[in-house]
């Protein structure tokens, strides 16, 4: 008997990636069965994984290594067992920020081969999407995860003012944003050709929080005018924006206006977060929050008006009650995001 997704496909067709905008979920930790189950559960068809350094349990991909072929496939069949497609990996196995601040050519070079190991590797497996994120070296950053939203869960908020030096270390001597670009078109002329040769789309996040520097280190990703000179440097339909919603707001952005200047082809999947408030100073929120940045139905307008056919993800979530094991949040809110998700795309309908 074959297998049936969670909208009534047999796996063998969630196999090719359909032409429509959908709802996904993802996982920093291991993708388990109990995992698979959930997001199969909820009515989704996609699954992404986030492998992410942070302290209490196991990353969702092991990082510092190229992740091999076989174990890539055996991820994707496990999920197409659950009636499920595996649709990406949302962070590579080196952070960006650690190749760009080594000073060592030839250890640069190193780290970005286990990237294109891993690129080559994902496209023979079946795996055509993978993200990378412009933080400082890896992680949003944030003054507090203590902030209280609706009925007193717990939110991230960043305050400026607030931030502490020695948070985090920086590097030991003076970098300029022009070192961290030139470094950069060199990353991206070693990989994106490797992503086209593998099929593999990557998806670039802004800087969170997108401010200027941290930490002495330039955040490159932090507004509109670096996004389009990081698409321009090496012109590419399988390199584009991971588009973090809460990120763009934070900045001030009109949402739907930049979906519509960068246009669907140039957005490779959608991470669905809202903020209040733009930096200095911002706080997030349920996405249904009257005081948030943006109309979440305006957003998906646009998206559907360009003709984005990705997924839409839930990306950071207050914590609500009974959980404790996520600074941002988990699976109670990502579920209600899901739904939220879900209601807005059949209203579309």
């Amino acid at each position: 008997m074959p297998r049936i997704s969670g909208d009534g496909q047999r796996v063998d067709d969630v196999q090719a990636d359909p032409e429509t905008m959908r709802v996904a979920i993802g996982t920093y930790k291991p993708a388990t069965d109990d995992f698979l189950r959930f997001a199969a559960q909820l009515g989704v068809d996609d699954v992404l994984l986030t492998p992410h350094r942070h302290e209490g349990f196991d990353s969702a991909l092991p990082l510092g290594e190229a992740w091999a072929e076989d174990a890539l496939v055996e991820l994707r069949e496990r999920a197409n067992d659950a009636g499920l497609r595996l649709y990406g990996v949302e962070k590579m196995p080196v952070p960006l920020y650690e190749i760009l601040l080594n000073d060592d050519e030839d250890e640069r070079r190193a780290l970005t081969g286990v990237v294109t190991e891993t690129i080559r590797n994902m496209g023979a497996a079946g795996i055509h999407v993978l993200g990378y994120s412009g933080h400082p070296p890896d992680g949003a950053v944030r003054t507090t995860r203590e902030h209280e939203v609706r009925g007193g869960a717990k939110a991230s908020a960043f305050h400026v003012n607030d931030l502490d030096p020695d948070a985090r270390s920086g590097p030991d001597r003076e970098v300029t944003e022009e070192e961290m670009w030139e470094r950069y078109e060199e990353f991206l002329h070693a990989v994106v050709p490797v992503a086209e040769e593998a099929g593999v789309k990557l998806g670039v996040h802004p800087s969170d929080p997108p401010v200027e520097e941290l930490f002495g280190i330039p955040l490159l990703f932090r507004n509109r005018e670096n996004f389009e000179r990081a698409l321009d440097i090496r012109p590419s339909d399988y390199h584009g924006l991971k588009l973090g919603m809460g990120c763009w707001s934070e900045m001030g952005e009109d949402l739907p206006e930049v979906i519509r200047h960068f246009g669907g082809d140039d957005i490779v999947y959608a991470h669905f977060r809202d903020v209040v408030g733009t930096v200095p100073e911002f706080h997030e929120t349920f996405v249904d929050d009257d005081a948030g940045n943006f109309d979440e139905y305006e957003v998906v307008e646009a998206l559907d008006e360009v003709g984005f056919s990705g997924v839409m993800t839930p990306d950071h979530v207050p914590l609500m009650e009974g959980e404790t094991d996520w600074e941002f949040g988990s699976t109670l809110g990502r579920s209600y995001t899901v739904g939220y998700l879900k209601g807005m795309l059949k209203s579309l309908e």
